[in-house]
């Protein structure tokens, strides 16, 4: 289990990292204008940028004491409690070559989270979140993964409800709306 390999990560801890993951990722397809030219990559770039403005306004608001930012760059590192985790898109059971690359201060970090160099050496956690065909949210799973091959070391689907896998209620969803009436009158001198 997360918390086996670290106190800090906790499930509601890493429950609420995976909320704020899937409504990042949520309003992004909420949002997805097709006629503009949004496709898979666009929608894509923006749940990535969605997903990771959630987490770091949470962390600087104050919202969790034990979330921080460790990278804000596009390789954005955040922290639970100090360890360090980053997210990606994808299936967790086969997370791709970039997902395993680690940054070198994210592995300072652990280092000194783990308080154990040898015990940090390669490893990294991450948080995939999984999609189905529309880009919608599926599961979202906690894994810690050790080298360049990804050595499994804890695979943890992180418990979400249909609340936060599919936005119900958030800020993009509405009722539907008839058409306004003036688009069903005749046009002048047409």
């Amino acid at each position: 289990m997360p918390w086996d390999l670290h106190p800090a990560l906790t499930e509601e801890r890493l429950s609420a990292c995976a909320r704020l993951l899937a409504r990042g990722r949520t309003d992004a397809v909420a949002m997805a204008d097709p006629w503009a030219g949004d496709d898979a990559w666009s929608v894509g770039c923006r749940a990535y940028s969605f997903s990771r403005n959630r987490l770091r306004q949470a962390a600087e608001g104050g919202r969790y004491r034990w979330l921080g930012v460790l990278d804000h760059t596009h390789h954005f590192v955040f922290l639970i409690d100090g360890v360090p985790v980053r997210f990606f898109r994808g299936d967790a059971e086969e997370p791709s070559k970039r997902t395993l690359r680690q940054q070198g201060s994210e592995a300072q970090q652990l280092a000194l989270a783990l308080g154990d160099a040898v015990g940090a050496d390669g490893l990294m956690c991450r948080l995939a979140v999984e999609t189905g065909e529309g880009g919608e949210v599926t599961r979202v799973v906690f894994l810690a993964l050790r080298g360049e091959e990804g050595q499994m070391e804890c695979f943890w689907p992180v418990p979400l409800g249909n609340e936060d896998l599919f936005g119900v209620g958030g800020r993009n969803a509405g009722t539907g709306l008839p058409p306004p009436l003036a688009a069903a009158l005749p046009r002048r001198g047409g």
